[in-house]
């Protein structure tokens, strides 16, 4: 009898699940060949992911942000608000 409720730990998690509500990248895009389902949390657990992500997002981050005010002239930067 106790026999199905230990053999539900050991089953195979490899093989590819049929997710009848998947992902939109799935619906458009299809499968992947290996079978395996790839979004934007399994892309996340990769290492090299992870790290072109940070990479970039450090990029964009460092970048200078201006802020403008619109007068009469056109727009030009606001130097005297605080935020700037």
């Amino acid at each position: 009898m106790k026999m199905p409720l230990i053999s539900k730990f050991f089953q195979s998690r490899a093989g590819p699940k049929n997710n009848f509500l998947g992902s939109t990248y799935n619906f458009f895009f299809g499968g992947t060949t290996s079978g395996k389902t790839v979004n934007e949390r399994t892309a996340m657990q990769t290492t090299a992911v992870y790290a072109c992500v940070r990479i970039l997002a450090e990029t964009i981050v460092s970048l200078p942000l201006h802020l403008y005010r619109y007068t009469d002239n056109g727009k030009e930067k606001a130097v005297e608000q605080n935020l700037y």
